[in-house]
């Protein structure tokens, strides 16, 4: 495994970030614990949740339930809590009666306090190393938000202050508040960014690197069209997506396993590999739902695009044209 500082701090973190959204609804807790202790001997040390994650797939269903699996696999001991870089968010409601009206979405300090304690209750740790915010709250100010992070970092409770969905003004407005107070700010921004999603590049990714922000990148297979399977119509999981496909992306879909074919790699390693090309990134956020899937994953890293597929790759999916304004002026 690969590792890099995260943003401009001085913690290392592995070059593939594990995503856990799928633990509980979609992989049972046996799966999910055999995933884990993978990652952990593939050198992977870092992990990513987030307190609503269980909400999404079959019944039963409910929030909170993917940290409580992870709680669950903490307790085994074996220096499992001690190896992770552990990330986990706030900003979502978590349908907690006592919150009453702020429950809704969104960050104030009662929310970052509170429902921190609840995601440490359920993960069974007394710390996270990274506490982001899941989204952009416009109401609460900055004061009140540094306030809460600067407590909970006296406190051990929080290392390190995120963010995910950011656009790049909010990162400029979160950093020049902290800069005031004397504070670090935000180490980590976790974005949308992938083949078919570029253009962060106009503005987030300049900015976070500016900022020594590290930039996380979730969806780098864009919800799994990028993994290979995109265009089978047989399977009857992906059947009805494909189908709605364009003839235009169904071109580019075609164009793109064709030069994946012609490297001898898979699809998704050729999409993930893409993402740890391109500057700024700190590590793309892998999201197997399987054992089988997250060991093909790790082929990714040890991967190296030279510049004609870096220019195949751009001529099937053209990016925005560079940073603004470069990109769209002089």
């Amino acid at each position: 495994m690969q590792y890099t500082y995260l943003g401009r701090t001085g913690m290392r973190v592995s070059r593939l970030c594990l995503g856990t959204m799928n633990w509980g609804p979609q992989t049972d807790e046996a799966e999910a614990f055999a995933i884990m202790d993978a990652a952990l001997d593939a050198g992977i040390n870092y992990f990513d949740t987030a307190n609503v994650y269980g909400w999404k797939g079959p019944l039963p269903l409910h929030r909170g339930w993917t940290e409580e699996i992870i709680g669950r696999w903490f307790a085994q001991g074996g220096g499992r809590r001690e190896r992770v870089v552990l990330a986990t968010k706030v900003y979502g409601e978590m349908d907690d009666p006592l919150d009453g009206p702020n429950d809704q979405a969104g960050v104030s300090a009662y929310k970052i306090r509170r429902h921190l304690d609840a995601s440490l209750r359920r993960l069974q740790t007394d710390h996270v190393e990274v506490y982001q915010m899941h989204h952009i709250t416009r109401h609460a100010g900055w004061d009140e938000i540094w306030g809460a992070y600067e407590a909970l970092i006296a406190q051990g409770k929080v290392y390190y202050a995120g963010s995910s969905n950011f656009g790049a003004r909010h990162l400029c407005y979160a950093q020049a508040a902290a800069d005031k107070r004397g504070f670090l700010g935000l180490v980590s921004e976790q974005h949308k960014f992938s083949l078919l999603t570029r253009q962060p590049e106009l503005e987030v990714l300049p900015a976070a690197q500016e900022l020594g922000i590290g930039v996380i990148c979730w969806s780098p297979l864009q919800g799994g069209l990028l993994g290979g399977h995109a265009l089978d119509v047989t399977d009857g999981r992906r059947a009805s997506a494909a189908k709605q496909l364009s003839d235009a992306q169904r071109d580019q879909l075609a164009a793109f396993q064709k030069l994946a074919d012609d490297l001898g790699e898979a699809p998704a390693n050729v999409a993930l590999a893409w993402v740890l090309a391109q500057p700024g990134v700190t590590a793309p956020i892998i999201g197997p739902r399987t054992l089988d899937q997250f060991q093909q994953s790790l082929r990714a890293v040890e991967m190296t695009l030279d510049d004609a597929t870096l220019a195949r790759l751009d001529a099937i999916f053209p990016g925005p044209g560079g940073a603004a304004p470069e990109a769209y002026a002089w």
